[in-house]
């Protein structure tokens, strides 16, 4: 391989003939060059874009970001006089030699026809583009050195494309200056001496690059523009650093894709730094043949790529371009959004070409494109909320475009966009909705607002767009986006929405009274101008407050009907209380209030004033007072007792809160009725009684003693607790209340009656004892006699409170005592014990000072005479004390010992000895359960906390009272210490390190008080208290020696022996108290702990190596001396994973295997647990246990762990490496476990899953693979599917059939299907697919996977294909569907057929879509259709056509057979055929028209297609009649007919046809009024009858969907000009003949009936008969008044009026 220098050379020499042979093309490249030369320097080719262009067709390495470098400088890098330099820096993979030398060719690129590669140059100027600036350029690349020159070489005369090699070191020294020393240069530098002229140019390209410019580039992902100048200053050129990142999100399908490009720029210096991100959408389309052009010759896809720009597009101070061809080009489209594709541009690259064929493919598919990308920007985040989704609509063109070709693009985005599902409708819930714009509609602002509103205080507005338009989603339907919705055509909804919307949702009641308010005053505003003629007048609108309390709602109409609901307002200072009180009458009130929130939001409601005058004049709410409101209610009382009560409730409050005037009040309280204690209604009374039980008489006397007084007493409802409107009144504010306006009385200003009252047997309370009192001063006070039997009961009741020995009492007056000086130091003698019946003074306490006078009166004693006598009868009645103190405990000791010698004291002691007074160390309790202290008590005092008599207290003097001390149970001798020290123990936790005298003694507790045993053993249990060889132990932790233990226990360290020298001998009697303590005293015990140091040591895997063997050592030996191995330890043994396996891990004996040569054939394929026998563990001295740990449980021959090897199966990767022998041993031991009816795990499925069976189709998995038994031979082969190989393995593998069917080999026939079937696939052979599907069919198998339901069409022997059961019918009777169906009967034999129907559902014969879709076929076929095939699908169409398969067929069926007239049949646009249901019509246009018009139908009559029955088929399928098609045009009459008026006797038109026409119009079913119908026949009385020689004649035309019209002229005898009021007709000579009657008459009554009923047109035809038949009968009276009666016709009198005033007037 060359250098590049010797290339270079040898391109000079061979192509240039510089230094060499001369060059027989070097001509052709002479003009070649001139041609470049021409049309580099006419176009305006812009440099700067083919040079990026370039750089982004080149090749990157990919650990590498593609950048590109533009570096300007006033440096002559080249030192050939240039003012300034461009130097271009790119770090693709550098030029190679065939780079080189097509640079130095003309017309010869190494992109030509690439653009599949990617490659986007086009225009073949490329590098050649910088002579356009440079005269000289430099190339430095992968050790290529060279520049090219402008000017012609002088060898060889050829300029641009000679390359010449660069000696000058000191260029690339300059480059690596420039650039940076510390920086790597690029592969590929370029360096462009400026021409001096283009120096400015060039700068203000590379201050003006767009950065956008790598929008749309897939490899450039840096550009950078900067002015290096010795001078800053001097720098002119804005310099930019521009970055691209991409981030794909998600694949779209399969020809479009979606991305994220991110694109920042940096400029000058990071002065201003951008960013903006776009939403990528790249699409591919076919390129359609009519777009195809010379350019893009090869290029089968165009690729369209849309930028949606999320924020401020960057730009550089210019408008951003609007339309890319890889690179921006200069054209602006005026839509929000970028269009990229490979278009064919202008020469300078400014514009794309919009007459090109490709640029319009391109363009046409530019609505596709945007509208797939807009649905899925809208669609495509499901979390994103649709307020973020609103801006996106800001994609949308609203705007035209300055092109037209460009506004034909966004009219075809705007009329798919209509077309989807885009618009999201506001929901309130987390499922978004979309619609078409024509589906959603605007509210308007303000209920808008509303609705935000009651949304965010709760209301559910879930169902918002269910009335009759989806609401659009509030972020949308805001003014911002009044022009994107008006370019969809979204409106505003109409009035009735709202209506429905308030009457389909709870806003009114759910939402707060300010947005209630706005809602009204939205109502109120609207009402005059939308509302007042709509349903909104029976929406509930208006709130108020039910009697209930509750907030309703009721509609405007119910507000206003006569017995409706009547709402009203109030002052905001009586509106809570009115609301309140009406509901408290609500039995009684019609009248209801808006809630109190509402009128205080109307209060400082902005628009009250509107509002209140609406409610006012619609809803007639309007405003009362608390007056007029009592008012109306007192009215309404009638004799309801507990409304007057409540009546009384409300005055009494109203008064209180000052809504009431005094006038008022007093008038109302006259007007109210008042109810007595019997509940009876009194309308007039004179004196009252306050109610019982609020009053003073009831509370001393119970009872009314002025019954016989002619006093009426209120009824206790007056007075009783109750809430009226949510305020209560007190008693006193009642009786007050009552007093000062009811006048009622109470005592003490009332005199008692003369008997005796009963209240005054029994004791009063301190408030009625004064009150008495009070009573009787008034009543001396008034000089009032107090009645004699009213004042005995007085003195006789025992009514007094009295104490009398700390206790208080209730005696009469006469029997009490007042404390008084004179006699209350006689009480200082005497004993404390001792009381006298006085006054309670602390009960009364001063409330009696001051009624002396009046306690003479009523009997209390004043001397103390008696005193002395009751102290000494009542002294020994002294109740018992407590919390004495020690004076007064000594005291009552000695009072005792007193006491006992002259009084019995057994009543005395038991009161007081139950109390809590005496002191003790444990603090104060009864003197039962003391003790008295003596040193006897001392031991076991340090156990206990025994009550002591705390004699320091008390003091020595206390032991002097042993015996009274004793009567009142106190222990004053040692007895029972066992029971005081278990009842009185310490805290066991403050018991440790106990002498052995404390502890024996416990121990002794427990042996004498058996009931206290289990209480001091688990009290002491975990102390540590007792002394052992190891210290002080918890008894739970030691264990008292035994010899028997023998040596198990010193197999571990850490067992605590009980000393028995420190306690001696005498501790070993408490052998069951220790026990009971927790002390092990017995072998099994102490096996037992053996047992759980083995579990830990075990559970912790600190067990080691010599643990164990001593373990076996132990064992063998207990067993060998005939001893019981302990029972635990023997089950820890066997149950505890303790041994060492070679897999690393330690298990269980029993689940351990002792390695032996029966293990040998299946060892390498599992991966068994053997004792680990190495050196590095147990090693030989475990072999010496052998027979010790198969007693254990470990495993040692193979048919005893079989079911360890199917846990342990570990089969290896490599199928190969298992040998029959693994196989056999293998399913040997499958056999033994199901011997053993062993359930397999779980996981051994997985673990034989591997493909490790050889079979006839190589290594299968056993769920693959079949055993190939005899029976099988029925059906299959051995090659057919994968059957076992028998030959493979060296045993017979069939006597196995157990085994491996255990493993998931198919073994029986009726199983193998599904495995079977999937092996169609691998076969070819007819013959071998029939074996295959018949097997299947004798077992009714049915495919369970798409990919199964195939079925196979053989092509020949060997070949075929599988085609899908959908395609595919059994039979074609009718043998239509040859090429649309395959037809299995041409295959398989009958029995199969029965196969593919039940388990392909392969129909039986083809379906409605089938005939359908064949009807397309043949509509696309221009080629004629036989008549017998048309025939047999018309046939089916009929047969089988219903309303179901209407809509199908309509939809299927766009051509229909025409007649023709030859053999074959042709399909025609079913607009343009016709029903011939006017023979006239038809007879007309066959002859007119060149082609068919009409329906083809079978010639001859067929009962399996008859004709009525196609052409209603036609019919309804949307084949039109020719009568309804037709379009008739009247000839204009000639100016110079020969005209002349009609003898009047020729043409009827008279009285009776008018006659007959009124009463055909009077029929009431069509409801035309009588001047209407004086109207409708009006136009016939100024008729002119003009007669001519000449035919009237009427032109037929009929419209075809090509746009051409068919033209027939038909003559007509009558015709009626309306506009002129003429009726011309044909001059006819009658011959007589009815022919001729008939067709006159038929053409007068059409051409009649058609005039009057011009508005009536559904009535013409059935005039006209009428008339038809009236004329046949020369419009006879009689005839005609027949005809009219048997149609039920009748002409009414004014009708009977109207033809007589006009034929009388026509006469005159």
């Amino acid at each position: 391989m060359c250098t590049p220098k010797q290339h270079i050379e040898d391109i000079r020499r061979s192509k240039f003939s510089i230094g060499g042979p001369p060059n027989p093309l070097t001509e052709d490249l002479h003009q070649a060059v001139r041609n470049l030369s021409a049309e580099l320097y006419t176009k305006d080719v812009h440099f700067l874009m083919e040079l990026i262009q370039n750089a982004e067709d080149n090749e990157y390495s990919t650990s590498l970001k593609p950048s590109l470098e533009f570096i300007v400088t006033s440096r002559d890098v080249t030192a050939t006089g240039a003012a300034a330099t461009l130097m271009i820096f790119n770090n693709e993979i550098g030029f190679s030699a065939k780079n080189i030398d097509s640079i130095c060719s003309v017309g010869r690129s190494t992109k030509k026809n690439n653009r599949k590669r990617g490659y986007i140059g086009e225009k073949g100027i490329g590098f050649k583009s910088v002579f356009l600036i440079t005269s000289r350029p430099y190339i430095f690349s992968n050790g290529y050195q060279i520049r090219f020159n402008e000017e012609p070489c002088p060898v060889c005369g050829v300029g641009f494309v000679v390359p010449e090699w660069v000696e000058d070191a000191s260029i690339l020294s300059n480059i690596n200056n420039i650039y940076g020393h510390h920086s790597t240069l690029p592969t590929t530098t370029l360096v462009l001496p400026l021409k001096a002229d283009k120096i400015i140019p060039v700068k203000h390209q590379l201050s003006t690059i767009h950065p956008e410019v790598l929008l749309f580039l897939s490899k450039i992902k840096q550009l950078s523009v900067r002015e290096l100048n010795e001078d800053p200053n001097t720098n002119t050129v804005n310099a930019i650093s521009i970055s691209s990142d991409t981030n794909f999100v998600s694949i779209k399908n399969i020809n479009a894709h979606s991305y994220t490009l991110h694109l920042s720029s940096e400029e000058n210096g990071g002065e201003i730094d951008t960013q903006c991100c776009y939403y990528m959408w790249k699409q591919k389309f076919p390129v359609k043949e009519e777009n195809r052009v010379e350019r893009r010759a090869g290029v089968e896809e165009l690729v369209v790529t849309l930028a949606f720009p999320n924020g401020q597009r960057l730009n550089r101070g210019s408008q951003p371009a609007g339309i890319y061809a890889f690179l921006p080009t200069e054209m602006l489209t005026g839509f929000p959004f970028i269009i990229q594709a490979d278009f064919v541009l202008s020469s300078s690259r400014e514009t794309i070409l919009l007459d090109n064929k490709w640029n319009q493919g391109i363009l046409d598919c530019v609505p596709s494109a945007f509208v797939t990308a807009f649905v899925s920007l809208v669609k495509a985040t499901d979390e994103a909320p649709f307020s973020s989704l609103a801006s996106m609509f800001n994609f949308l063109p609203i705007v035209s475009s300055s092109f037209d070709k460009l506004n034909s693009v966004r009219d075809s985005i705007k009329h798919k966009l209509l077309q989807q599902n885009i618009l999201p409708s506001h929901s309130f819930s987390k499922q978004r909705f979309f619609h078409k714009p024509c589906e959603v509609g605007r509210i308007m602002p303000a209920f808008l607002n509303i609705l935000t509103k009651a949304h965010t205080q709760g209301v559910s507005l879930v169902n918002l767009s269910s009335h009759g338009k989806r609401i659009l989603s509030f972020s949308f339907d805001t003014k911002e986006y009044d022009q994107v919705l008006c370019f969809l055509g979204v409106n505003l909804v109409d009035d009735e929405w709202y209506a429905k919307c308030l009457l389909g949702s709870n806003i009114v009641e759910g939402v707060s009274d300010d947005v209630y308010l706005e809602l009204l005053q939205f109502v109120a505003e609207n009402w005059s101008s939308r509302f007042h003629v709509s349903s909104m007048k029976n929406v509930p609108l208006i709130k108020y407050v039910d009697l209930s309390g509750n907030v309703c709602v009721c509609s405007l109409d119910e507000c206003t009907s006569m017995g409706g609901t009547k709402v009203h307002l109030a002052q905001h200072d009586q509106l809570s209380w009115l609301t309140k009180s009406n509901r408290e009458f609500r039995l009684v009130s019609n009248r209801y209030f808006m809630p109190e929130t509402t009128h205080n939001s109307i209060r400082f409601y902005p628009g009250k004033v509107t509002l209140l005058q609406w409610l006012r004049d619609r809803a007639q709410v309007d405003s009362i007072t608390v007056f007029q409101f009592a008012k109306h209610i007192v009215s309404s009382l009638g004799d309801n007792r507990q409304h007057i009560i409540t009546y009384f409730h409300f005055l009494y409050h109203s008064s209180t809160k000052y809504y009431l005037t005094h006038v008022e009040l007093e008038s109302l309280c006259r007007l109210m009725p008042v109810v007595d204690k019997y509940g009876v209604v009194r309308k007039n009374w004179k004196g009252l009684l306050i109610p019982a039980d609020g009053s003073k008489w009831a509370q001393l006397l119970g009872s009314n003693p002025w019954q016989n007084d002619s006093y009426v007493e209120l009824g206790a409802d007056y007075i009783s607790p109750r809430y009226f409107a949510g305020e209560s009144m007190t008693t006193k504010q009642q009786i007050d209340f009552l007093i000062s306006h009811i006048h009622a009385s109470d005592i003490p200003f009332v005199s008692p009656p003369n008997i005796e009252i009963s209240a005054f047997s029994s004791p009063l309370t301190v408030h009625n004892v004064v009150l008495l009192l009070e009573w009787i001063r008034s009543l001396k006070a008034g000089l009032v006699s107090i009645p004699p039997m009213f004042l005995k009961c007085i003195k006789e009741g025992c009514w007094l409170r009295t104490t009398l020995n700390g206790s208080s009492g209730y005696r009469p007056p006469s029997q009490s005592f007042d404390v008084s000086s004179s006699w209350g130091s006689i009480l200082q003698k005497g004993s404390v014990l001792v009381d006298i019946p006085l006054i309670d003074s602390v009960f009364y306490g001063n409330r009696l000072n001051g009624y002396s006078e009046e306690l003479k009166t009523v009997g209390v004693m004043f001397e103390y005479d008696e005193v002395v006598k009751f102290i000494g009868n009542h002294l020994m009645k002294v109740a018992a004390l407590s919390s004495l103190t020690r004076e007064n405990v000594l005291s009552m000791l000695k009072f005792i010992r007193f006491l006992k010698n002259e009084f019995p004291v057994q009543d005395f002691i038991a009161s007081i000895r139950k109390g809590t007074w005496l002191k003790t160390r444990r603090g104060y309790m009864s003197p039962v359960g003391a003790v008295l202290y003596t040193n006897e008590w001392s031991t076991a005092s340090l156990l206990s906390n025994i009550p002591f008599v705390d004699v320091d207290y008390y003091g020595i003097e206390m032991l002097c009272f042993r015996e009274e001390l004793k009567l009142l149970g106190v222990v004053v001798d040692l007895d029972n210490v066992c029971q005081f020290v278990v009842g009185n123990l310490k805290p066991p936790s403050q018991l440790t390190c106990l002498g052995g005298d404390a502890f024996l003694l416990i121990l002794c507790c427990m042996m004498s008080e058996p009931k206290s045993r289990t209480f001091l053993a688990n009290g002491f249990r975990s102390v540590k208290c007792l002394k052992t060889d190891q210290g002080y132990k918890s008894p739970a932790e030691c264990y008292f020696l035994d010899p028997s233990l023998g040596g198990l226990l010193q197999v571990f360290t850490g067992f605590p022996l009980v000393d028995r020298d420190y306690y001696g001998s005498s501790i070993t009697i408490y052998r069951t108290e220790l026990k009971s303590m927790g002390v092990v005293v017995d072998f099994e015990e102490a096996v037992n702990a053996v047992s759980q140091v083995f579990r830990q040591k075990v559970g912790s895997n600190s067990l080691t190596n010599e643990n164990a063997l001593s373990f076996l050592s132990i064992y063998k030996h207990l067993k060998m001396s005939k001893k019981k191995f302990p029972e635990d330890l023997e089950k820890c043994i066997r149950e505890l994973k303790w041994l060492r396996v070679v897999l690393g891990d330690h298990r269980r004996p029993k689940d351990c295997i002792w390695f032996g040569p029966t293990w040998k054939s299946i060892h390498s394929i599992t991966l068994l647990p053997f004792i680990d026998t190495s050196e590095n563990y147990y090693g030989k001295r475990i072999g010496e246990y052998q027979e010790e740990l198969k007693d254990m449980g470990v495993i040692t021959e193979f048919k005893d762990g079989a079911h360890m090897v199917v846990a342990a199966l570990y089969l290896p990767d490599d199928p190969t490496k298992i040998t029959s022998k693994n196989v056999r041993s293998l399913l040997d031991c499958i056999r033994t476990l199901l011997l053993k009816n062993y359930s397999f795990p779980d996981h051994f499925s997985g673990r034989v899953s591997g493909k490790w069976l050889n079979t006839s189709y190589g290594y299968r998995s056993p769920k693959e693979s079949l055993l190939f038994l005899p029976e099988w031979d029925s059906y299959l082969k051995p090659t057919d599917v994968p059957f076992i190989d028998a030959e493979f393995y060296k045993f017979d593998i069939n006597s196995y059939k157990v085994e491996l069917q255990e493993l998931g080999v198919v073994v029986d026939l009726d199983r193998g299907c599904q495995l079977v079937s999937s092996f169609l696939d691998f076969h070819c052979e007819f013959s071998t697919i029939i074996r295959i599907y018949t097997y299947l069919s004798e077992f009714n198998w049915k495919p369970d996977t798409e990919a199964a339901k195939r079925i196979w069409v053989p092509v020949g022997d060997s070949n075929g294909q599988w085609i899908s059961p959908e395609s595919c019918v059994l039979f074609d009777k009718e043998d239509l569907f040859g090429l649309q169906l395959t037809v299995l009967e041409r295959y398989y034999e009958k029995d199969l057929l029965m196969f593919f129907s039940e388990a392909f559902k392969v129909r039986s014969n083809p379906s409605l879509d089938d005939y359908c879709k064949l009807w397309k076929c043949w509509e696309s076929n221009e080629d004629g259709l036989s008549v017998d095939k048309c025939f047999k699908f018309w046939k089916y169409v009929t047969k089988h056509f219903n309303s179901k398969t209407e809509r199908a067929f309509t939809d299927a069926i766009l051509k229909v057979p025409a007649i023709s007239g030859s053999d074959g049949v042709f399909l025609f646009d079913k607009r343009d055929i016709f029903i011939a249901d006017d023979l006239q019509l038809k007879d007309l246009f066959e002859r007119m028209s060149p082609l068919p018009v009409f329906v083809w139908y079978p010639q001859s009559s067929s009962i399996s297609l008859p004709r009525t029955s196609l052409l209603e088929v036609y019919k309804n399928i949307g084949v039109r009649k020719i009568s309804e098609s037709v379009q008739r045009v009247e000839a204009a009459i000639v100016d110079g007919t020969n005209l002349k008026h009609a003898n009047p006797n020729d043409i009827p038109i008279g009285k009776e046809l008018m006659r007959l026409i009124l009463g055909f119009l009077a029929d009431p079913a069509k409801q035309i009024d009588a001047v209407k119908r004086h109207e409708i026949v009006g136009c016939l009385l100024n008729l002119s009858v003009l007669e001519t020689e000449q035919p009237v004649m009427m032109q037929y035309s009929l419209s075809l969907t090509s746009g051409e019209v068919i033209n027939a002229n038909a003559t007509q005898l009558i015709r009626w000009e309306r506009e002129s009021s003429k009726l011309f007709t044909q001059k006819m000579v009658m011959s007589g003949e009815r022919k001729e009657m008939i067709e006159y008459a038929t053409y007068f009554s059409e051409v009649i009936s058609a005039g009057v009923l011009w508005e009536y047109s559904d009535y013409v035809c059935s005039l006209s008969e009428l008339i038809k038949l009236a004329f046949v009968l020369n419009f006879d009276d009689g005839a005609v008044n027949y005809i009219m009666r048997s149609k039920n016709l009748e002409v009414f009198k004014e009708d009977e009026d109207f033809l007589s005033s006009a034929f009388t007037h026509q006469s005159k």
